[in-house]
C-alpha cells in the first residue's frame, strides 16, 4: 500500500463575478466498460419521515449528496482543483449590474436528461421554486432562500432575482440545493418518492437497491464540462468498515471511501498493502456539539461556557479518533479564510477549577443534569464512543450529571430538529468552502436546524454585510467577530475537523482528486489503468 497526501489548494477561492467556460468536453471518453466499484459505510434510508431519500428537495446530507453530485447537474460546478464555481449547464454566468440583486446565467447548447428530453431555463426555474415550495424541514432550501423570483424569459436564460446582494451565490448554485430537475417528472409541489431519480448530471442510476448496492452508467446525454475517465461505477454498501476493508484487499472492492475507523487508518498507515494506496487530505469536516438554550439544564450562559471549560477536545481526538482528526477551537475550521481560534482564546487550557469558578459565580452549586444524544454508529463511526468520552470528562469534573443515549439517524435527525435533545453533537461537511456555510446554516433567519438560540448580530448585520464582499478576505474582521460571539454564548461547542482518506487498489487512478471539500466522491475522477 502507498499513502499518498493529497495536495489541494487553500480552501478558500475569490469569487469572480463574471464566470465562464470552456466548450464542452462531452463528457470526456469515459474510459473502459468495467464498472469501478466504490465502497462506503454511509446510510440513505427510506422511511416515513423521508419517503423520497434521492430527491434534492429533502434529503441534506453526506450520503445522498454524494450521489446527487454524481448523477444531477447545476448550472455550475467545480474543476479539479478548484475552490472557484465555474460553469456545467451553464455557458456564462454574472452579476448584472452594480446592485448585487440580479444574477443570469446562460444556458449551455445541447442540454439534456438522462431520458433524452431537452433541458432548459424552464426546468432550473422549475427546480429552484420547486426546492422552494417544498421546502423540507431537514432539506437544503435555506441555502437559496435568498431566491426572491426566478425568471425563464427563454429558452437559453435563467434570471435570479435575490432578496439582497449574495457574493456566495454562486458557490450556492454548484450545490444539489439547486440540483436541475425534470420538471415533466417531478412533482412541483411534494416529493419525488422512492429509490428513484432523474438528472442531467455524468451519471444516471440504472439500479437501486436498499442497503446493498446501486448501478451507475455513463450518462450519454452528459453534455457539461466534467471529464470522465470511467464509464460505470457500483457503489456498494457496507454494515462495517472492515467488511468493506476486506473487499478491497480481496479484489471485490476497488476504491474504500467513507467512513473508516480510527484504528484501521492506523494500521493501513503502519502496514502497507503492495495492492492499494491510502490517499490523505486536509477537510473541511467539522465536529459541533450543540447545546440546546431552552432546556432548563443549559438556560444559563454560566453552564454552557462552564463545559467550554472542561472539554478537552486533545483528548477525544488522541483517545476516540487516535490522531485522525484535529482538536477545533472555532466554529470556523482551520484552512478557511477568516479562522480564529476563539473558543481557545476564550477559555485556554481544560479547567476544572475555572468552569467551577464560573459556576458558582452563576449561583449554580448543585451537579448539573445533562443528556447527550448520539447517532448510532454506523460502518467506522465512533459517536458512541465520543459521547462516552465526553460524559466521563464532564461527570470526571464533579460538576455534571451526564448520561448518554443512542438514536437512529433520521429520527435523531429530526429530534434534533424539534428541539428535543439537551446535547446532541452532528458532523458538519461544508456546501461550499467558505466560512459563510461554517456560520449560516445556524445562524441566519433560515437555518438548517431551527436552533432556540439567536445571535442577532450576526444574523442582523455580520451575514448581510460579508455577502456584499465579492473579495472574501475582506471578510476576516467581520467573521473573526462572529466566531468571538458563539465563544461568548456557547450555543454550540466547535469539537473537531476531520482529515480525510480514501483507499484504491493500484490499478485505479484518480483517488487524489476524487474527494472534494466537501468529502463526496466525484466517480468521474475514478479510472482504470493509465491516467488521465
Amino acid at each position: 500500500m502507498n499513502r499518498k497526501l493529497l495536495v489541494v489548494p487553500a480552501l478558500l477561492g475569490a469569487l469572480s463575478p463574471v464566470i465562464t467556460g470552456c466548450g464542452s468536453s462531452g463528457g470526456g471518453s469515459g474510459g473502459s466498460g468495467k464498472p469501478i466499484v466504490v465502497g462506503t459505510t454511509d446510510t440513505i434510508e427510506l422511511t416515513k419521515d423521508n419517503p423520497a431519500p434521492l430527491d434534492p428537495a429533502t434529503s441534506y446530507d453526506s450520503a445522498t449528496w454524494n450521489v446527487f453530485y454524481n448523477t444531477f447537474q447545476m448550472l455550475l460546478t467545480y474543476q479539479r482543483g478548484s475552490t472557484t464555481p465555474t460553469p456545467d449547464a451553464a455557458k456564462e454566468c454574472h452579476y448584472q449590474g452594480t446592485s448585487g440583486l440580479t444574477y443570469t446565467c446562460t444556458m449551455r447548447s445541447g442540454e439534456k436528461f438522462s431520458t433524452g428530453r431537452d433541458l432548459t431555463s424552464t426546468d432550473v426555474k422549475f427546480s429552484i421554486d420547486r426546492m422552494q415550495k417544498i421546502h423540507w424541514a431537514d432539506g437544503p432550501s435555506s441555502l437559496i432562500s435568498d431566491v426572491k423570483t426566478v425568471d425563464a424569459p427563454d429558452p437559453q436564460t435563467v434570471v435570479f432575482h435575490l432578496k439582497q446582494p449574495d457574493a456566495t451565490f454562486p458557490a450556492k448554485l454548484a450545490t444539489p440545493a439547486a440540483a436541475i430537475v425534470d420538471s415533466t417528472v417531478y412533482p412541483a409541489t411534494k416529493p419525488y418518492t422512492g429509490w428513484r431519480l432523474v438528472g442531467s448530471g455524468p451519471y444516471k442510476l440504472d439500479s437501486w437497491t436498499a442497503g446493498k448496492q446501486a448501478v451507475f452508467s455513463k450518462n450519454s446525454h452528459y453534455a457539461g464540462t466534467l471529464k470522465m475517465h470511467n464509464s460505470a461505477v457500483t457503489l456498494k454498501m457496507y454494515v462495517k468498515s472492515d467488511t468493506m476493508e476486506d473487499a478491497l484487499k480481496a479484489g471485490s472492492l476497488d476504491v474504500m471511501t467513507r467512513t473508516l475507523a480510527p484504528d484501521q487508518i492506523q494500521e493501513l498507515e503502519a502496514h502497507p498493502d503492495p495492492d492499494f494506496k491510502l490517499t490523505q487530505s486536509s477537510g473541511g469536516e467539522a465536529r459541533y456539539l450543540f447545546l440546546n438554550t431552552d432546556a432548563s439544564s443549559l438556560k444559563k450562559v454560566a453552564v454552557r461556557q462552564a463545559m467550554a471549560q472542561v472539554v478537552d477536545r486533545q483528548a477525544i481526538t488522541r483517545d476516540v479518533y487516535q490522531r485522525t482528526a484535529v482538536p477545533l477551537y472555532s466554529v470556523v475550521p482551520q484552512g478557511i479564510t477568516t479562522h480564529v481560534n476563539s473558543f481557545y482564546d476564550t477559555y485556554g487550557e481544560p479547567s476544572v477549577k475555572n468552569a467551577k469558578a464560573t459556576l458558582h459565580k452563576a449561583g449554580i452549586t448543585a451537579k448539573v443534569p445533562l443528556t447527550i444524544n448520539f447517532r448510532r454508529d454506523t460502518g467506522g463511526t465512533m459517536n458512541q464512543a465520543e459521547a462516552e468520552a465526553l460524559a466521563k470528562q464532564l461527570d470526571a469534573s464533579g460538576l455534571f450529571d451526564v448520561s448518554v443515549k443512542s438514536e437512529q439517524w433520521n429520527a435523531f435527525l429530526k429530534a434534533a430538529g424539534e428541539g428535543k435533545y439537551q446535547v446532541f453533537a452532528l458532523n458538519w461537511l461544508p456546501d461550499f468552502p467558505d466560512p459563510d456555510n461554517y456560520i449560516a446554516p445556524f445562524f441566519d433567519k433560515e437555518t438548517f436546524l431551527p436552533l432556540p438560540f439567536n445571535l442577532p448580530e450576526i444574523r442582523d448585520t455580520i451575514l448581510p454585510e460579508t455577502r456584499r464582499q465579492a473579495e472574501r478576505s475582506a471578510t476576516t474582521d467581520a467573521f473573526g467577530e462572529a466566531q468571538k460571539l458563539v465563544a461568548e454564548q456557547v450555543p454550540m461547542l466547535p469539537l473537531w475537523q476531520a482529515n480525510q482518506y480514501i483507499a484504491a487498489r493500484n490499478d485505479i487512478t484518480g483517488a487524489e482528486w476524487a474527494l472534494n471539500s466537501s468529502t463526496t466522491t466525484q466517480f468521474w475522477e475514478l479510472g482504470r489503468g493509465a491516467s488521465g
